[in-house]
């Protein structure tokens, strides 16, 4: 009968000798008895102990008896557990070497100290030699500014120059008949741990295009010639300081030369999209911060392609902004209007949410009415005049793209009023579609307020021309020569390069802006570009280890001294942000349970 089994089962020794392993057969209808077998490991004989010990605990207690089942004295059930957590625990200690490590300990304890760590002095230290770090990256920078400059100087622009270079996108690649490609030779490649296992060729930098720029316009070819003496920089860069990833120039034409060398790989429609302008470090290292205000007509005369145009200028817009930037967009019709309605009279710092926020509302635009072109720039130059005066937004340069399919007159009274004789605010003109009937008002309105025009005819022309007014906006810094150190914030790249990376790396950019130092243009202002390299932060925590960082996870009662360092200097890591920081350098007061504390970070 099945009930009472449990009472009627024999218990095993809790302390069995017997060499064999135990084979406990819990069928009823058979006689139970333990059955000898080769002898097994020691560990193996110990689970199997304990895993007989516990079955017949569960078994004693949970099938349901259909009469009266004898109870389990509490006393023996006490004897199952004391068993089982014996064996337990000698198979751990003697299986996880913890006597070991206790004896090893003891060999050498006469020979160990504990030290105070002075946390300041721990903090110091890191913070010099993170200093010292920073600073080799912002000296391989100069060089590569310092010599694509002079490149530049001596380089005479060539329009009939033909010469072939390493595309990224080419490069090993060949045609039907097995002949390597145009612009495609031979190029070795070779997996390197420092750049994310990624196969590179560290003797020699390659050039990227965007699928929209033609990689034999005479621009490129003689901005790619002229770069060519970058290649020896970077290896020496390299070779001076070997914690150093990606080093790279990003021409104002659109080429993008990157070492160590590298191939390509275009997207799933065989595009690339990658255009290096659009890039934090470009833009932030070409102009300085800025407030924009977008004026888009939405008029009926805009409907169609036209709308389609304006909508993706201004998205492109929205691309070349960063987080020191501050951004408004304002519709026009019969009625101006603000296309969100809470950034009214204000402007928005143009982080990624903002932005992202923008582009989805520029997409419901509807097109209606008839353009109040007058009412719209009063309102722009409205705010903008209020946020200078509050000191508020980027405190810097000030602009209004203004973007339609033309304008019925110069509106002159209205640049009178708000921005001659002095010409704080710029003013950038799109002329959105093939129509030229109203160019020369939108020329008048440009070159007037120290802007600049321009005509977008089909989306693939939006690109190029409003990148143009980035370049507007950096000619007094180039003028100047003023070739500011730029730190971008801390981002993980999700473009460049990281879909063939095995990992993707936190990491922070150095750049600085190339200008033309050529005498006959010196006055004009002219980009050349941007060089820049990548600083993984991995390779800045590495100066501060974890282990001369140790928890403050102690009882609050009783510091050890060794965790004074922690209550001094902390790393703190985030998902964006990595930082070191000082921290007040007496512990705090122990703390009394039942007391209610708070902590302000």
């Amino acid at each position: 009968m099945v009930c009472g089994c449990s009472a009627l089962l024999p218990l095993p020794n809790p302390r069995p000798t017997m060499p064999a392993t135990p084979n406990f057969h819990a069928n009823p209808s058979s006689t139970s008895r333990w059955i000898p077998r080769q002898p097994m490991p020691v560990a193996w004989t110990s689970v199997q102990k304990t895993s007989a010990l516990l079955w017949l605990l569960l078994l004693g207690t949970s099938l349901s008896p259909t009469r009266g089942q004898a109870k389990i004295p509490l006393e023996t059930v006490k004897l199952w557990a004391d068993t089982f957590g014996g064996d337990l625990y000698n198979t751990v200690t003697k299986y996880s070497g913890s006597l070991l490590l206790q004896k090893k300990y003891k060999d050498v304890e006469s020979s160990l100290k504990i030290e105070e760590v002075d946390g300041l002095e721990l903090v110091r230290k890191f913070s010099e030699d993170m200093e010292n770090m920073l600073r080799r990256k912002v000296e391989a920078v100069q060089n590569l500014v310092e010599a694509a400059e002079e490149a530049d100087l001596n380089h005479e622009f060539n329009e009939s120059l033909v010469f072939d270079y390493y595309n990224s996108v080419l490069i090993n690649e060949r045609d039907e008949k097995g002949n390597f490609v145009e612009l495609g030779a031979e190029f070795l490649l070779e997996s390197n741990a420092h750049f994310s296992n990624l196969p590179v060729n560290t003797s020699i930098s390659s050039v990227q295009l965007p699928t929209n720029v033609y990689n034999k316009d005479p621009d490129i070819l003689n901005g790619v010639y002229m770069s060519e003496a970058l290649n020896a920089v970077f290896v020496e860069n390299f070779q001076r300081d070997p914690t150093l990833t990606w080093q790279y120039f990003g021409s104002a034409t659109g080429f993008f030369r990157i070492y160590p060398g590298i191939k390509w790989t275009p997207d799933e429609n065989g595009v690339i999209t990658f255009d290096c302008r659009n890039r934090g470090w470009y833009i932030q290292a070409a102009t300085s911060p800025k407030d924009i205000v977008i004026l888009v007509d939405v008029s009926g005369s805009m409907k169609g392609l036209r709308m389609t145009i304006a909508k993706h200028t201004i998205t492109t817009i929205l691309d070349t902004l960063g987080e020191n930037d501050f951004v408004n967009i304002i519709a026009y019709n019969d009625y101006v209007h603000y296309i969100e309605p809470c950034f009214k009279g204000i402007l928005v710092q143009a982080d990624r949410d903002n932005r992202e926020h923008f582009k989805l509302l520029v997409e419901e635009l509807m097109v209606k009415g008839v353009g109040v072109v007058d009412q719209a720039l009063r309102e722009a130059f409205q705010i903008l005049k209020q946020f200078q005066e509050a000191k508020q937004g980027s405190l810097c340069n000030q602009a209004i793209m203004l973007i339609s399919d033309g304008a019925v007159e110069d509106y002159e009274p209205v640049f009178e009023k708000y921005n001659w004789p002095d010409c704080k605010v710029r003013v950038f003109t799109y002329l959105i579609g093939r129509e030229v009937s109203f160019a020369d008002r939108m020329k008048w309105i440009a070159c007037n307020n120290k802007g600049y025009y321009t005509q977008i005819s089909t989306l693939a022309d939006t690109q190029e021309n409003v990148m143009e007014y980035l370049h507007v906006l950096s000619r007094p810094m180039v003028i100047n020569h003023d070739h500011d150190i730029i730190w971008t914030e801390a981002y993980m790249d999700s473009k460049l390069l990281s879909s063939q990376a095995q990992s993707v790396m936190l990491l922070t950019t150095v750049a600085m802006p190339v200008f033309s130092k050529k005498n006959e243009t010196r006055s004009h202002g002219i980009l050349l570009g941007v060089v820049g390299s990548d600083v993984a932060l991995r390779e800045l925590m590495k100066l501060a280890p974890r282990y001369k960082m140790p928890s403050t996870n102690s009882r609050p009662n009783v510091p050890p001294p060794w965790t004074l360092a922690a209550w001094s200097a902390r790393i703190c890591l985030s998902e964006h942000q990595q930082w070191l920081h000082p921290l007040p350098s007496r512990p705090p007061a122990p703390v009394q349970r039942g007391e209610e504390t708070k902590t302000q970070t």
